[in-house]
């Protein structure tokens, strides 16, 4: 079983990620939003909403750069295995409080508004609970992390994930001897990947990222009628075609 949930089952869950969000994007193009509640109930929304994106953002980047960066990238930065552990710790533990705080304001938004309640489906509320679920697993491990400041904990971790993404033998063996809090955060988060298609998560493919330098500033006029522009803006193009074009 071991050797399934952390050699096997991380392919499994990445493959079925990846294929079925394609399939689901090209068969049902329509179901590919956030499905946004805040229509529904301003209130907790922004403050949630803003912590917890910006809380799991930071999680996503550390985990990235700190599981699947080598080790002798670290060493030859100078970065020893006892300032990298720390640092993980500290900037870890206050993105995690900060994505749980926020996820927990719009988990209970979801929960206990009857309006929100009644537009939300299993796989909304379910994949709230088990992101909620996650960040205490990764939180609690904090404690096991703070006994093992060395590194050596994380060093196994890193060598079980690049074995994963390098496609190497035997990388379950690495995290054979991990605390058990990492086990499951590890298998928790494979669970998540392989829902990952079937949730609202699918949004985060569609980071609309060309905000950040797209030309001049959208122009929105009052029904009253138009007012002219300001001097230096430039409209629009198009996005749409005339009847007849």
């Amino acid at each position: 079983m071991h050797d399934f949930v952390f050699g096997i089952y991380p392919y499994i869950a990445i493959s079925v990620m990846v294929i079925a969000s394609i399939a689901r994007y090209e068969r049902d193009p329509f179901t590919w939003k956030s499905k946004s509640s805040q229509l529904l109930r301003k209130r907790q929304f922004i403050a949630g909403s803003v912590l917890f994106h910006v809380g799991i953002l930071a999680i996503f980047a550390g985990h990235l750069v700190g599981l699947l960066t080598p080790v002798q990238v670290f060493d030859a930065l100078g970065v020893s295995h006892e300032a990298k552990q720390i640092l993980a710790i500290s900037a870890g533990g206050v993105a995690g409080i900060m994505a749980l705080i926020g996820g927990m304001m719009l988990l209970h938004r979801r929960l206990f508004d009857p309006r929100i309640r009644a537009n939300s489906t299993l796989a909304d509320t379910g994949i709230m609970v088990l992101l909620m679920a996650q960040l205490l697993l990764g939180l609690a491990s904090i404690l096991v992390s703070l006994n093992h400041l060395d590194g050596e904990e994380m060093i196994k971790l890193m060598n079980w994930a690049q074995g994963i993404i390098y496609l190497r033998a035997g990388a379950a063996d690495y995290v054979t001897e991990v605390h058990w809090l990492f086990k499951a955060h590890i298998a928790l988060g494979l669970t998540i990947f392989l829902l990952f298609p079937f949730t609202r998560l699918v949004h985060m493919f569609s980071a609309p990222l060309c905000y950040l330098w797209r030309p001049g500033y959208q122009i929105v006029r009052s029904r009253r009628g138009a007012k002219p522009a300001p001097s230096g803006l430039k409209p629009l193009p198009r996005t749409h075609m005339e009847p007849g074009e």
